[in-house]
C-alpha cells in the first residue's frame, strides 16, 4: 500500500506532499503512478512538475520517465488549486510592471490593493487586473481550472515586489524555490523604537491568535502551535522613537514580519492590526501626541515595503535580482521623524 502524506499548507499558495511507495510495487512510469493518486491532474500537468524540479524521488530530480520502485520516497511541491476562478472579473486596471518575459512578470504593488479576491473583495484586485491583462492568454483565465500566475502575496496595505507566473512550468518552478526558501526577499520597514544590537533573527512560530481569529500571532516553542518561522533582521536607521528596518525573510507566513516585530517590542509603525498605531515610544504630551498623529496621516498603514526580490529564472536558471526604492508615504514620514529628533537633539544642546 502508498502511504501518501498531505501538509495543508493553509496559509500558503502551494501544497506539499510526501508519498512512500509500497515495497511490492511492480515498475511503473512515476507520471502514470501520480495520475492515479493526484485529484484532477492531467499527465501533462504531472510531467511539467517534474521538469520543473516541483517532484523528486529520494530528494533527487528525475526525468518524466522515470519508473517508480519499492519503497521509492517521492515529495511534491503543487501550486494550490485556485478557487472560484469562474467568479474573476477581468478589470482594465493599471499594472506597474518592473520586468516580464515568456515566463515571469515581476510588478509592483501599490499599498492598497488586494492581491486576490476574497470575502469582501470580489473586485479591484491585483488578480483582476491579471485575468485583464493576460486576457488573450490562458494565464489567469477563469476557464481555466489549472490556471498558473500568484506564487506568494503581500498584504492588502504593503508595497512593493512581486512575481507572477505566466505559465505552468514558471509556475512550478517559482512554487518550488518558495517552498524551499531559496527565493530571496527583502523588506524595509519602520518600527516602533530601537533594537539594541544592529542585526538578529527572530525564530518563533507563526500561526492564528486564539481568542482573535482574524489575527496572526507569535508562540513560543513550548506553545507548540503555528507553522515555523525565521525573519532575519538589521538596524538601517536609528531614529530614537523610530527605526527603519531591513528584513530578509527565511519562511513566508502570513504577516510574518508584523507578528514577529510585534512580539519583540517593535511593532511597524502604524500598523492597526498590531498595535502600531499606539504611541510605544517616547512620551504621552499633547504635542508629542499630535506629532506622531501627523506622521500616521502622511503614512496611514503599516509601514512596510517589499523592497528587494531574487528568484532563479525557471528557463535560464540564471539568477533575477529586482530592487525598488521606499515609496513616497514611507519616505516622507521618515524625513519627518528625522525633522523631529534633530530639532529635540538642537534644543536639548542649547539646554
Amino acid at each position: 500500500m502508498t502511504m501518501n502524506k498531505y501538509r495543508d499548507n493553509s496559509e500558503e499558495l502551494h501544497d506539499y506532499r510526501e508519498i512512500q511507495v509500497d515495497g511490492n510495487q511492480t515498475p511503473l512510469r512515476i507520471d502514470k503512478f501520480l495520475m492515479d493518486r493526484l485529484d484532477r491532474v492531467s499527465r501533462n500537468r504531472v510531467q511539467t512538475a517534474i521538469r520543473a524540479g516541483a517532484i523528486k524521488v529520494n530528494d533527487k530530480l528525475v526525468k518524466p520517465n522515470y519508473k517508480v520502485r519499492p519503497n521509492d520516497f517521492l515529495t511534491l511541491v503543487l501550486p494550490r488549486a485556485p478557487k472560484n476562478t469562474r467568479e474573476i472579473v477581468p478589470q482594465n486596471i493599471p499594472i506597474d510592471v518592473r520586468y516580464e518575459d515568456g515566463d515571469v512578470l515581476v510588478l509592483y504593488k501599490k499599498p492598497g490593493m488586494v492581491v486576490h479576491p476574497g470575502v469582501g473583495h470580489k473586485k479591484y484586485t491585483l488578480v483582476n487586473a491579471l485575468a485583464h491583462y493576460y486576457r488573450d492568454l490562458p494565464v489567469l483565465n477563469p476557464d481555466n481550472p489549472d490556471r498558473p500566475g500568484l506564487v506568494h502575496r503581500i498584504d492588502k496595505n504593503t508595497s512593493g515586489l512581486m512575481v507572477v507566473a505566466k505559465n505552468q512550468y514558471a509556475m512550478d518552478h517559482l512554487a518550488k524555490q518558495f517552498y524551499y526558501h531559496t527565493i530571496e526577499r527583502r523588506y524595509q520597514a519602520i518600527i516602533w523604537g530601537e533594537f539594541h544590537e544592529n542585526e538578529g533573527t527572530v525564530r518563533a512560530n507563526v500561526g492564528r491568535d486564539p481568542k482573535h481569529r482574524m489575527n496572526m500571532r507569535a508562540f513560543s516553542d513550548d506553545e507548540n502551535m503555528g507553522k515555523w518561522a525565521v525573519t532575519h533582521w538589521r538596524v538601517v536607521e536609528r531614529l530614537y522613537y523610530v527605526s527603519l528596518i531591513e528584513c530578509q525573510l527565511e519562511t513566508g507566513r502570513t504577516h510574518q514580519i508584523r507578528v514577529h516585530m510585534q512580539s519583540q517590542g517593535h511593532p511597524l509603525f502604524s500598523d492597526m492590526k498590531y498595535g502600531g498605531t499606539r504611541i510605544v515610544k517616547g512620551t504621552v504630551h499633547r504635542r508629542y501626541r499630535a506629532f506622531v498623529e501627523k506622521c500616521m496621516g502622511i503614512c496611514p498603514r503599516q509601514a512596510l515595503h517589499a523592497k528587494s526580490l531574487g528568484f532563479e529564472h525557471p528557463s535560464s536558471g540564471k539568477w533575477m535580482q529586482f530592487e525598488t526604492e521606499l515609496p513616497q508615504d514611507m519616505e516622507e514620514c521618515l524625513a519627518t521623524w528625522r525633522n523631529y529628533v534633530k530639532h529635540k537633539k538642537e534644543l536639548m544642546n542649547r539646554g
